[in-house]
């Protein structure tokens, strides 16, 4: 072995290492910060923390209306996202021509991700609180938070779409298969893990913003439960901001007991997609 052999492998051997050592910084600080919420928050968790509302200017009591409007805020900004974000990934890769206006949309897109949530927030007040009066709602935050994960959701799911081998839709077409039917019973079935990574990536993001419900749809308290579209609705997030900067004298458990529920609502919706992508992959033929 010569000495330009020896050299590139000992550039390999500390690359390796340096990348190693970063990625386990990584999860060692995830790992740190999980277990500081865990032990700060969970002597609040209790039967009535999570199955009563707040009462005594939310020192209280617990934070049923708080969970249920998060989960109706993510639910209503999946129906709203998934299946637009899909459509448009799905023209990209499979329809649109390779031209300037599609290079300029791609583009668009991704600068898209990159908007602070609070201009999104600002923008669904005017649009769909103010313009289209929904009034601060469910359903305008909901809209709010579906324009805010379409480029995530569309930027993942075209990628996942273009990662299915050509020759898939070849022996397809070539068997007298449409180009709908290629689409719809090969390449979306094959990238059906990717797809599903991108819809948890911007449906987390949606159930963990503040800004983007604070000037659409969440209330600063609100014990009742929601009972339409149009009613707001406290959500954790926006709770957790209150209970942290807006009240004085709130116990530093009821915070980190609200954080807790907080990410294990986000880390709950990440098993579960990780399980149906488990399985979705385990059934990929490449």
């Amino acid at each position: 072995m010569n000495h330009s052999s020896k050299k590139r492998m000992v550039v390999q051997k500390v690359a390796f290492a340096g990348m190693s050592l970063v990625a386990s910084l990584t999860v060692v600080f995830i790992i740190l910060i999980v277990v500081y919420i865990f032990s700060m928050g969970a002597g609040a968790i209790s039967f009535e923390f999570i199955f009563s509302a707040p009462y005594d200017g939310m020192r209280s009591g617990g934070i049923l209306p708080a969970i249920i409007g998060t989960f109706y805020l993510t639910v209503g900004t999946a129906v709203l996202a998934v299946p637009l974000g899909l459509g448009a990934a799905i023209y990209l890769s499979e329809y649109a021509p390779d031209n300037q206006v599609t290079r300029i949309i791609r583009i668009a897109i991704t600068n898209l991700s990159g908007i602070p949530s609070v201009v999104y927030g600002l923008f669904g007040l005017g649009l769909f609180v103010l313009f289209l009066r929904l009034g601060t709602s469910i359903l305008a935050a909901s809209m709010t938070l579906a324009i805010m994960t379409l480029p995530v959701i569309i930027s993942t799911a075209e990628e996942a779409l273009r990662a299915v081998p050509q020759s898939f839709r070849v022996v397809s077409i070539s068997l007298g298969g449409t180009r709908l039917q290629t689409i719809r019973k090969i390449v979306l079935p094959e990238a059906m893990p990717g797809i599903l990574t991108g819809v948890i990536l911007g449906l987390e993001r949606a159930a963990g913003e503040t800004a983007p419900i604070m000037f659409t749809g969440a209330a600063f308290f609100l014990p009742q439960l929601p009972t339409s579209l149009t009613d707001a609705t406290m959500a954790l997030p926006y709770h957790l901001f209150v209970i942290a900067t807006q009240v004085p004298g709130m116990p530093i458990q009821i915070q980190f007991g609200t954080a807790l529920v907080l990410l294990v609502f986000v880390l709950g919706m990440n098993l579960i997609a990780s399980i149906i992508r488990s399985r979705a992959r385990a059934k990929r033929q490449w």
